[in-house]
């Protein structure tokens, strides 16, 4: 199969359906941005030694990367007739990354400021990849409210939605969680006050 096949040079791309649709479509600015984040937790992954101090990370990230892959597939289909022979997205993806964020937890202090993203080469690019899942998850939010108006509309499933949500959260503690295991310390942000 040839990589390029020029049909898209005009700035258009197709559906399952076939229906040829803007680059700058809603629905490839949603799974396109999945498939951004789906890159960025490849560096993520890359990044950590298998005997390192966050190697616990490493079948999450992977079946994460999966998922997200399987999501990317509905996001990308706008035919009914496609829909069933999709790959299966299940809760158990969710009760995943809410399992390892409640293990992660247990070895952090509370949070009691924010905290600027940096202190080790990694966790920075973990936050990296929570800032592009948060982009994610908005256009996908966007892309449901909009084809919620259209009854006739393959819908955006809601399981991506919760599943883009507790990503972004995993992440966030795996940052910190990060942090801890390389002795690397978090920077609080400090507010100041107007006038001073």
């Amino acid at each position: 199969m040839k990589i390029y096949t020029r049909t898209g040079d005009q700035g258009t791309t197709g559906l399952y359906s076939g229906q040829r649709v803007s680059k700058a479509d809603l629905r490839l600015h949603a799974y396109g941005t999945m498939d951004e984040l789906n890159a960025w937790l490849g560096v993520v992954r890359d990044g950590v030694d298998p005997e390192g101090p966050v190697a616990d990370c490493l079948e999450i990230l992977l079946t994460a990367q999966s998922e997200l892959f399987a999501l990317g597939s509905h996001l990308a289909n706008d035919s009914l007739e496609f829909a069933d022979k999709l790959p299966l997205v299940e809760a158990s993806a969710v009760e995943m990354l809410e399992h390892a964020i409640d293990e992660m937890e247990k070895s952090l202090d509370p949070m009691r400021h924010f905290i600027l993203p940096g202190g080790h080469a990694w966790v920075s690019q973990v936050h990296v990849a929570r800032t592009v899942c948060r982009r994610a998850e908005r256009w996908a939010v966007q892309l449901a409210e909009e084809l919620s108006n259209d009854p006739q509309a393959v819908q955006v499933p809601s399981l991506a939605l919760v599943f883009l949500n507790r990503m972004s959260d995993y992440l966030f503690v795996l940052s910190r969680w990060g942090s801890k295991q390389y002795g690397a310390s978090e920077t609080v942000w400090l507010s100041k006050k107007s006038g001073q």
